[in-house]
């Protein structure tokens, strides 16, 4: 196998894939905190933070740190989730070294200047403010809210304007110096690499990252209920999550082939009946987010406000069918989708390097494409239903609706009666 992983005495863990056809590289470093790690009072910090560690170094302007590596022809970006973090680069692979003595110098030696800061606190604030302009974006964090009220990992990762400006450099490092420790951190490269050379680097440019693990975030409750916002919309935007499973659930592969074969694709059942034979809107899908600990179910879809409450009936009523009448075609095809996934993945050294960060903070080790593909064959047409069924009996579910109109708390409790009805 091309997958080699060595665990420094720091605790950081480097996983490699060397990809034999490659010229190029994509490697990162992944720290496993994101917004749920935050505490009450640092709403949107994990994402500042991000923002931040390109915004110059002792060594480095901003400036210089995006020439680096732009002047070798790569590219570096980032990204922060609810549970992680995540700063990488593609190179050639002459210049891995080069690119790792980037991230290495942008994480463990931000300066945070205070003109920097302000500037990139504004640039956030446009962040938020776009994603208020953007309601099939704006719905999901009101149904993450919705559905974990008063918790962490149920807040926006933006953050809010008030919090965003309300952080200054002692925050940050106080934030950084928390959850940035070895223990927590891995790095990932894929393509033209050598794993015994990435782990030179990282022994060499990543010793300054030690302590122990940082601390567990707190436990994620799944509530529900109901959040309406009367917009002047042309459409309703509406979208609805039930509990879902943990990542290491056994139940986890059933429970995304259900929610495959229910709302994945154009040969799902919500998108057949729901557009195609119903027309009652333009997007429909579902999905399923599963978390260290819990996991949230939830669908999508815009429309008009007058067909807003048979469109959630249709949806309730095709979730009900399929927990008893999903058949053998209709699995088959979300397990080959799924198979799919997983290998043209693998074709990507940036996919790939994303796949086994998942798979390194989720699971403590990479998991062979043989074992993925085992545990989707083994999901069967009752697995599947059964996972339904129990998504349906875990309680009461979370509701989000942005739109016109006065039919939106009807539509949502529709919805909510429905759901019941059919627990």
């Amino acid at each position: 196998m091309s997958v080699e992983v060595t665990r420094l005495p720091s605790g950081l863990a480097v996983v490699t894939d060397r990809m034999e056809h490659l010229e190029s590289a994509s490697l990162g470093v992944w720290v496993g905190a994101g917004s749920r790690d935050e505490k009450p009072d640092e709403h949107g910090i994990s994402h500042l933070l991000e923002h931040m560690a390109f915004k110059g170094t002792s060594r480095r302007t901003a400036r210089q740190i995006a020439e680096t590596v732009e002047a070798v022809g790569g590219d570096l970006n980032a990204a922060t989730s609810v549970e992680s973090t995540g700063y990488f680069a593609r190179v050639l692979k002459a210049d891995v070294p080069l690119a790792l003595d980037v991230l290495a110098d942008i994480l463990s030696d931000p300066t945070f200047d205070p003109e920097e800061l302000r500037r990139e606190q504004n640039v956030i604030v446009q962040e938020i403010g776009a994603t208020e302009d953007a309601p099939d974006d704006l719905v999901f964090d009101r149904l993450q809210e919705t559905a974990f009220p008063d918790q962490p990992v149920g807040r926006s990762i933006l953050g809010t304007p008030d919090t965003v400006r309300s952080f200054n450099a002692a925050r940050l490092r106080s934030y950084l110096t928390r959850n940035y420790r070895a223990p927590d951190m891995l790095i990932a490269a894929a393509g033209a690499v050598e794993h015994r050379r990435i782990v030179e680097e990282a022994e060499k440019r990543f010793a300054s990252f030690v302590g122990p693990a940082g601390p567990a975030p707190e436990p994620a409750r799944f509530s529900g209920g109901t959040r309406v916002e009367t917009r002047d919309l042309e459409q309703v935007h509406i979208a609805m999550a039930l509990e879902g499973v943990a990542v290491k659930h056994p139940d986890l592969y059933s429970m995304q082939v259900f929610t495959s074969a229910l709302g994945g694709g154009m040969s799902s059942r919500l998108f057949q009946e729901v557009r195609e034979i119903r027309g009652l809107c333009y997007t429909i899908h579902a999905f399923h987010m599963p978390y260290s600990d819990i996991g949230m179910f939830g669908l999508y879809a815009g429309t008009d406000e007058t067909d807003a409450p048979e469109l959630m009936r249709v949806v309730i009523d095709q979730i009900g069918n399929a927990t008893e009448t999903l058949n053998e075609a209709e699995v088959n095809r979300a397990k080959a989708q799924m198979k799919a996934g997983l290998l043209m993945a693998l074709e990507s050294s940036e996919a790939r390097i994303g796949q086994l960060a998942r798979q390194m903070l989720a699971y403590g080790r990479p998991i062979p494409l043989e074992e993925i593909v085992a545990k989707v064959d083994a999901v069967t047409v009752e697995s599947a239903r059964a996972a339904g069924r129990a998504l349906v009996n875990r309680g009461r579910p979370a509701i989000a609706a942005l739109g016109p109109g006065n039919g939106l708390e009807s539509t949502a409790a529709i919805a909510e009666s429905l759901v019941r009805r059919a627990a």
